[in-house]
């Protein structure tokens, strides 16, 4: 068994429900499987070991290995001492996130047994999706149409809208955004992960993007990682890798496109009374459609609860931060490749040309909370994900 001691500095921010990770030496990595981190009173903190990286399927190289957990708070300016115990044997524990794939199209994440949601892998038109997507108290903050039918209420408009997904309008000339004829398609490949744990699950699926022939263009590995909150807040990061395996990919200058994208449910949406709100202030569509913002939410009223969706564009993602293409009546999508639109300059240019070979990253964290922005603390929570506590490692 090896030892270490952890030092988490909360730095100028205070901490609530802080997912972290910290790279621990371990003389034999390779037969690690469980990791203890006690604090000075002796309370313990769930923990676990988790790949290196959310698009890889290893994670011990180099006498280390990766842990994760949750710091369940602490105040700005404060440390916390925590001991680390990494052993051959997994610590007892539940699996809080549950991460299962039925092999025939869909494979489901929950939290404490409640459902997060689903991807749907195969059977859509075009290309995959999240759906349902639930919130706090598992009610639907995307909206059901066109995956099911026959909720109430729903506007039956923009079929490509299925609850969450990735795409993008441009792709060597093809539109891998809508669904209208001749449209192109992400073809699934494979699940390379799916595993739950008492801290995190993750999800990770490669895709094809193609040509409306289906002829590839190039790859994507998107990984999903959830994390077990206090409460019923709900929380997960979604990585997403394209890397042009095929020809050099332009990625082309349309709004008709959002890397992260959501339809939010109508009970949310800025037609029915919801609030848009980005991190330096702006509220409503007027003020955040075409706009570049670290972070934007959407909140609003869902059978009596107010509940929100905040979106965390990673200061490491390309072209941090995002133009947010954000809709009164419910689009919601991060999309920095749209210049010509959200400038209202027809000489603007945002397209990107990535080489054969090379490779295009995001990194999005999504908060599904109680309250609005203000109430759900979305800035401080968006510090968690960009600038988090600094953890030191004494061996």
């Amino acid at each position: 068994m090896s030892t270490a001691e952890v030092l988490v500095h909360a730095g100028p921010h205070p901490r609530r429900d802080c997912p972290l990770t910290v790279d621990l030496p371990c003389e034999h990595e390779e037969r690690a499987a469980g990791v203890v981190l006690t604090a000075a009173g002796g309370e313990r903190l769930p923990a676990q070991i988790v790949p290196r990286s959310p698009l890889s399927v290893t994670g011990e190289a180099g006498g280390r290995v990766r842990a994760a957990f949750i710091l369940p708070s602490l105040e700005a300016g404060e440390t916390l001492a925590l001991r680390a115990e990494i052993g051959p044997e997994p610590q007892a524990r539940a699996d809080r996130v549950a991460v299962s794939d039925d092999g025939g199209g869909s494979a489901s994440v929950t939290v404490d047994g409640d459902l997060l949601t689903v991807y749907r892998y195969t059977g859509d038109p075009a290309r995959p999706c999240f759906f349902p997507l639930l919130g706090p108290g598992g009610k639907h903050v995307t909206r059901s149409w066109p995956v099911a039918e026959g909720v109430p209420g729903e506007p039956q408009d923009h079929p490509h809208h299925r609850s969450m997904w990735v795409a993008h309008g441009d792709v060597n000339g093809t539109d891998n955004w809508s669904e209208q004829e001749g449209h192109a398609f992400q073809l699934h490949r494979d699940i390379l992960d799916a595993a739950g744990g008492p801290v995190c699950g993750r999800l990770a699926a490669l895709n094809d993007w193609t040509d409306h022939g289906k002829r590839k263009i190039l790859e994507e590995r998107r990984a999903l990682t959830a994390y077990a909150l206090s409460g019923d807040a709900r929380m997960f990061d979604l990585d997403v890798c394209f890397t042009a395996t095929e020809c050099d990919v332009r990625f082309g200058d349309t709004k008709e496109g959002g890397i992260l994208a959501l339809r939010v449910s109508p009970a949310i949406d800025g037609d029915h009374g919801g609030r848009i709100r980005n991190s330096y202030g702006a509220v409503g569509e007027a003020e955040c459609w075409g706009r570049r913002a670290e972070w934007c939410d959407y909140s609003g009223e869902v059978g009596g609860d107010t509940l929100g969706i905040a979106i965390f564009d990673h200061p490491s993602s390309f072209r941090h931060p995002t133009f947010w293409h954000v809709r009164d009546y419910g689009m919601y999508t991060a999309n920095p490749f749209g210049w010509h639109d959200f400038y209202a300059d027809p000489a603007a240019d945002g397209s990107h040309l990535l080489p054969r070979g090379a490779s295009l990253r995001f990194h999005y964290r999504v908060y599904l909370h109680r309250g609005d922005a203000a109430a759900a603390g979305v800035g401080d929570r968006y510090h968690d994900y960009a600038n988090p506590p600094q953890v030191e490692v004494a061996a």
